[in-house]
């Protein structure tokens, strides 16, 4: 079930430990603009409160229009676990998952995508569309978005500010 989409939702919600693998994403999210350029958003995947794959936008530095975070944050984990799902665990992402990272969550077998910022043009997690949880689908997702959205929001604006 998902919370409030809000950048405001109740913060009681999030646990001690959701802030800091959130705080993980938003480095990593910091380490895609400064290191490659890119649109910085990152992702950290956790099982059983170990980080199993981390990833960032890599978009422009591989050619990839697949490789945004939470894509390379399931690969890593895909390949350091040796499988292709991760029920249990938790996915944190510094900006709303597009339709394209909602489907591999869902083939993934996620159980929880936790999100800062909400993603107004492409979010998959309810902002434009409810893909994480829709009935349609043979697995749903647990869904709680807000969690440090001003920090990702302020992140994000400040490199396309810086582009522009």
């Amino acid at each position: 079930m998902r919370n409030d989409m809000t950048p405001d939702s109740d913060r009681a919600t999030f646990s001690a430990e959701d802030e800091r693998w959130m705080r993980h994403a938003l480095a990593l999210a910091t380490q895609a603009r400064d290191r490659d350029n890119e649109v910085p958003v990152g992702a950290v995947l956790v099982l059983d409160g170990e980080a199993v794959g981390e990833g960032w936008n890599r978009n422009i530095a591989l050619s990839d229009p697949t490789a945004h975070a939470e894509v390379n944050a399931l690969r890593a984990a895909g390949q350091k676990l040796g499988n292709y799902r991760f029920p249990g665990a938790t996915l944190y992402v510094t900006l709303e998952p597009c339709a394209m990272c909602a489907m591999a969550l869902i083939h993934a077998r996620v159980g929880r995508v936790v999100y800062a910022a909400n993603d107004p043009k492409t979010g998959a997690a309810g902002s434009v569309f409810d893909t994480l949880i829709s009935q349609r689908h043979n697995h749903r997702i647990e869904v709680q978005g807000g969690l440090l959205a001003e920090t990702a929001a302020a992140l994000l604006r400040d490199f396309f500010r810086q582009r522009r």
